[in-house]
Formats: structure tokens, C-alpha cells, sequence
């Protein structure tokens, strides 16, 4: 059999309507997903740029210059030019090898942020919707707590007792962060309690720990995914704003936000020292919101 036809093939068995397995199945609802996200070119273009921001990640002390760390004041506020692509700073830093570097902060902030936030907010969330009543008050009432603070003034707060530094950071962005999880997933778990086949498992002599993390929190996951998405923006954003006033990472470390903060009084005249990193973060935030919406037109039902 030809390599074509052995790709047509694999096609057909891709888009059958009338699988023979349950690993057929799967692999045809993902097909048909991976299709329609790709179909999106808005959620393309943005999946492109993590690409690359993922690349610069892992191959950042390939792509850099220099040190992101190393001075030398007889280079300080150096414009672009063919030996320091994006300038120096005020201590005759390369400007390029810190933007690069800083990328690795970043996506270490949000990557760990997502990964706290996203599990602790489906397990509240589904054990509160599920069980309802005093367990259902109590986990809400702590997550009203919560919700009733802004976000960024809640996250300086913690900061600010925690002490300055990147892991503090991380713990007080998540700390603020999971409450809209938490809400996000009892909404969906509220509905999905009241349902047949949940009716079914309770009839069969399915305990509740087992109805919630095997039948309820596999549904609401796809919820909490394009909230975690379209969130990922904000959460670059609150650790830009963290470095901004001193409390995020701390120097020498290459950090965005930190980066603009150092270039702020440099502005009107050494624009390139604050620039750079902005156009980094927007970058950044702008590939996240558009993988973002693409999930959510893809995997949540009401954003149809």
C-alpha cells in the first residue's frame, strides 16, 4: 500500500460516523477539535506566537548575546543599533538579552499560577456545587471573601507580608487568582448534579467522591480550561505590575515588568529602555487572549 493511501485511509478511519472502538472514538473527537480550532485563524496566529514564545524559552541562552546580567557602564543608554538590537539600559545591560531572558520569568510565573489555580479551583468548585448545602456555604462564603477585594490591591497586600521576591509572587497572584475557578466550576457542577446518568451512578451505588471526580469534574474541566485561557493575560499582567513596583523578581534577575519599572524615568528619552519589554508583555498577552477565544468557541457551549 502507497504512503497516500495508507493517509487516506487514516483520514476515513479519522472521520468515520460510526467508530468500531472506543480509542477510535477518541481519536475522532480529537481530530475533529484540533480541525475546528485550526479553523480559527485568529486562535492560529496567537497558538503561532506561544510557539515562539516557547522556543525563545527553551533556546534563550542560544538566541541571547550576551548575559542578561552583565554590566557595563561604558554602554549605558545605548540606542539600537547592529551590536545591541534593542539598546541598553541604565547600567549597560543588553536590553535584547534581557527581553529574551525575561520571557523565562514569565511564562515560569503563569505556567505555575495555572497549574495551582486551575486544580484547586475545579475541586472546590465541583465539591461545593455537588454537595450543596452547609459545604456548599461555607466554600463559598470563603470565596466571597476572596472576590470581595480587587485582585491586583489583594495581591500587594500579600506581597507586601509575604515579602518581595518571584515565588512570594507566584503564591499571592494564585492565592487572588482561583476564586473565579471556584465560582466557574459550582455553576457548571450545580446543573450537572440534577442530571440522568449522575441520577444513574447514585442508583448503582456510586459514592460521591466518585461521582464528583469521575462524572461531574470531567465536564466542567472544559469550562475551567478557557477560563484559565483567557485568564493567563491577566496573569502576565499582575506579574508585570508585581516586578513594576519592586515586589515581583528581584535584580539582577530579567523580569518585564521589572524592566519597564528600571526605563520608566528614562522615557522621553531613552524610549527604547521601557518599550521593549512592553511590546514583550503585549505580545505575550495578546497570543494567550487569542488562544483563549478560540477555546471558548470551541469548548464552551454557551459562547456559541
Amino acid at each position: 500500500m502507497s504512503m497516500a493511501a495508507a493517509e487516506r485511509n487514516y483520514i476515513r478511519w479519522l472521520t468515520s460516523e460510526t467508530p468500531n472502538s472506543a480509542t477510535q472514538a477518541r481519536a475522532i473527537q480529537i481530530y475533529s477539535t484540533a480541525s475546528a480550532f485550526a479553523a480559527n485563524r485568529l486562535a492560529m496566529v496567537g497558538l503561532g506566537i506561544l510557539l515562539v514564545i516557547l522556543v525563545v524559552v527553551i533556546a534563550a541562552p542560544l538566541l541571547a548575546t550576551t548575559s542578561p546580567i552583565e554590566q557595563d557602564l561604558a554602554a549605558r543608554l545605548l540606542p539600537p543599533s547592529a551590536q545591541h538590537w534593542f539598546g541598553t539600559d541604565q547600567y549597560g545591560r543588553d536590553l535584547y538579552s534581557r527581553v529574551i531572558y525575561g520571557s523565562r520569568v514569565t511564562l515560569l510565573i503563569t505556567a505555575c499560577v495555572l497549574a495551582a489555580v486551575g486544580p484547586i479551583g475545579l475541586i472546590v468548585g465541583c465539591i461545593s456545587g455537588y454537595w450543596g448545602g452547609w459545604v456548599d456555604r461555607v466554600m463559598m462564603r470563603i470565596t466571597d471573601i476572596f472576590l470581595g477585594f480587587p485582585k491586583l490591591i489583594l495581591a500587594l497586600a500579600l506581597v507586601s507580608a509575604l515579602g518581595p521576591g518571584l515565588g512570594n509572587a507566584m503564591i499571592a497572584i494564585a492565592l487572588t487568582s482561583w476564586p473565579a475557578y471556584a465560582r466557574t466550576a459550582r455553576s457548571e457542577a450545580l446543573i450537572l448534579r440534577e442530571n440522568e446518568y449522575i441520577n444513574a451512578a447514585r442508583i448503582l451505588g456510586a459514592g460521591s467522591f466518585r461521582i464528583v471526580f469521575r462524572h461531574v469534574m470531567p465536564l466542567c474541566l472544559p469550562s475551567v480550561i478557557v477560563r484559565l485561557a483567557l485568564d493567563s493575560a491577566g496573569i502576565i499582567l499582575t506579574a508585570a505590575a508585581l516586578g513594576f513596583l519592586g515586589l515581583g523578581a528581584q535584580p539582577p534577575l530579567a523580569e518585564w515588568g521589572t524592566m519597564i519599572s528600571d526605563g520608566r524615568e528614562f522615557l522621553l528619552t531613552q524610549w527604547w529602555v521601557a518599550t521593549f519589554p512592553g511590546i514583550a508583555i503585549c505580545v505575550a498577552s495578546l497570543a494567550f487572549n487569542l488562544v483563549g477565544d478560540g477555546l471558548r468557541d470551541l469548548l464552551d457551549p454557551r459562547g456559541a
